[in-house]
């Protein structure tokens, strides 16, 4: 069977949909819709579309900026870089006719569901299923695997939605109202265990990319732990139907679920690293840690084939042709402990001195001032008297278009193909949607809230340990913030942090100043450097889910607002 890449010159078919259209389905290859779902090759091509939805890169491929960084740039991890636009628009506040680059996902998400439930409506009765109902049983799991995951990635940004479960007509009532946040992971749970019955357990590496069991289940494990989380509980503002998950067994459901996976895969270690370098390493190509991802390469981007929807260049420094548009804030680099295992709270951490002895993952992870990039260090100082030392490469002052300058002192080294030039690709490069880490931090998580501490610990040191640090020998609340920094820094920039610390209603990294470091050359030729505010982002309760967009709310009376707008 082909490798999923190679079909996504197709990806560009359904993304024109808008919710006011009537579903055209007929393929853009002059193929009829009879013909489609009369072959299951030709339906296997309709299924590979709708793997889009799994999205990639780019956090909103209707428009040009936001096609080009993701969500990292609106959670505690990061900034919009660009000349300190509010490009999502957390300064400003949330309204419903203004979330800034948030303001397509309800539409693109539904678009999404809408193709998926055509498909599903046709795919029981059609001859393709008659001529190879094993083949084509499998891409119905494939779909119903993609609905679920959908929803998920819905009911994050805005609790209870509309259940849609089947195509809709010209015939039928479009008044719909919300379903309850409980109903909608229930109907996301009952998708995945269906898919999960049929889906082959892995897929060999020719069909990378493609939903596996451990997909399924890995997107379980994550629905419920949300789930479970205090956002979701009944004590807990908003509340309500569109809001509450109820089950006195919640943490055991998402231990259960989280358990799935790791039955599956026999409890194993991560793959292991030796240092930074191998430790990124694990971010560019296809490995067995990586449970499901979307693969690119010279014929998939996210955006057609617009390579700059790729890491390399939207994410370097300046000074090196780089965009830089996502700078990480000081606040998340100080969450980095160093190499001993201690805090930067602790004597080892010298503020004069920030990249020294810090933890592997530090220097995986990020670009900062003096960072070995690319064959040359990173420059983002600027120099007290240029007549004797110019300013840095990478400053204000530096190479490239200045507004891309970091304003935070820091870039986004992670998932950067270093062997590769900013405008080149990466047969295969992944990017990582679930993987093997965050399942067992979830199992760590929901264990401790279950007060098995002892498995939590084990759980969470498969990751901390793997990092090369000293394993974690935390109990009580101290333990919950180790697996919780864990979680931050292991799955940094990787679409976990906005809804983490949400969920965990941890408002002090949600509304804070955002903090960087301001480097300077003196004249003797040494480095100084200030901490500085770039940026006061506030915080509104209202914040923790986004509105449903206006334009959706006048269509019908059933359709209630989120609470707070």
């Amino acid at each position: 069977m082909k490798k999923i890449k190679i079909v996504f010159v197709l990806m560009l078919m359904l993304v024109n949909y808008s919710c006011e259209e009537t579903l055209e389905i007929e393929s853009r290859n002059t193929f009829t819709e009879d013909f489609i779902y009369s072959d299951p090759d030709q339906l296997e091509s309709l299924v590979f579309t709708s793997y889009n939805s799994t999205e990639g890169w780019g956090l909103n491929k209707f428009m040009w900026w936001s096609r080009r960084f993701n969500i990292e740039g609106a959670s505690f991890e990061a900034k919009f870089n660009f000349n300190d636009l509010d490009q999502y628009r957390l300064r400003a506040g949330w309204n419903p006719n203004n979330v800034g680059v948030f303001r397509d996902q309800w539409r693109k998400y539904y678009s999404y569901i809408r193709d998926i439930l055509v498909f599903l409506d046709k795919v029981d009765d059609s001859e393709a299923m008659k001529i190879n109902p094993e083949k084509v049983n499998l891409l119905k799991a494939e779909m119903k695997f993609l609905l679920a995951n959908t929803y998920s990635k819905l009911i994050k940004y805005y609790g209870g939605v509309p259940l849609i479960k089947n195509a809709l007509s010209l015939k039928d009532d479009f008044n719909i109202s919300r379903s309850s946040y409980q109903d909608c992971v229930d109907f996301i749970v009952q998708n995945l265990d269906e898919a999960a019955a049929v889906l082959p357990l892995t897929r060999p590496d020719n069909e990378f990319g493609r939903a596996t069991k451990l997909a399924a289940l890995a997107v379980k494990s994550r629905t419920l732990l949300y789930a479970a989380s205090d956002l979701h509980d009944p004590a807990t503002l908003p509340n309500g139907p569109l809001y509450d998950y109820i089950a006195d067994d919640k943490w055991l459901k998402a231990a259960e679920a989280a358990k799935a996976v790791i039955d599956e895969v026999g409890a194993r270690d991560l793959i292991p690293v030796t240092d930074a370098e191998s430790y990124g390493d694990l971010f560019l190509s296809a490995n067995r840690d990586i449970i499901f991802a979307r693969p690119y390469g010279d014929i998939l981007f996210d955006y057609g084939t617009d390579v700059n929807s790729l890491w390399n260049q939207t994410q370097a420094p300046s000074g090196y042709g780089g965009w830089a548009l996502s700078s990480p804030t000081h606040n998340f680099a100080l969450l980095y402990n160093m190499n001993d295992g201690t805090s930067t709270s602790e004597a080892l951490y010298n503020p004069a001195q920030p990249n020294e002895n810090r933890e592997m993952r530090y220097y995986a992870t990020l670009n900062y001032n003096g960072a070995e990039f690319r064959n040359r260090e990173v420059e983002y100082f600027l120099s007290r008297d240029t007549d004797v030392h110019p300013d840095g490469l990478d400053s204000p002052n530096g190479l490239g278009n200045v507004l891309h300058s970091s304003k935070t002192g820091y870039n986004i080294r992670k998932f950067q193909d270093e062997s590769k030039g900013l405008t080149e690709t990466s047969p295969g490069r992944p990017f990582i949607l679930y993987r093997l880490a965050e399942i067992y931090l979830n199992y760590a998580e929901a264990n401790f809230e279950l007060g098995e501490e002892d498995i939590a610990r084990e759980y969470v040191n498969k990751v901390s340990t793997r990092a090369l640090q000293p394993a974690i020998t935390a109990t009580g609340s101290d333990l919950l913030e180790a697996i919780k920094r864990e979680r931050r820094i292991e799955l940094c920039f990787e679409g976990h942090n906005f809804f983490d610390e949400r969920r965990w209603m941890n408002t002090a990294n949600l509304g804070f100043d955002v903090k960087g470091l301001k480097w300077f050359k003196e004249t003797d030729g040494s480095l100084t450097n200030e901490e500085i505010t770039v940026v006061t982002r506030p915080w509104f309760d209202r914040q923790y889910y986004l509105p449903i967009p206006q334009s959706e709310i006048n269509k019908t009376d059933s359709l209630i607002q989120n609470d707070g707008y």
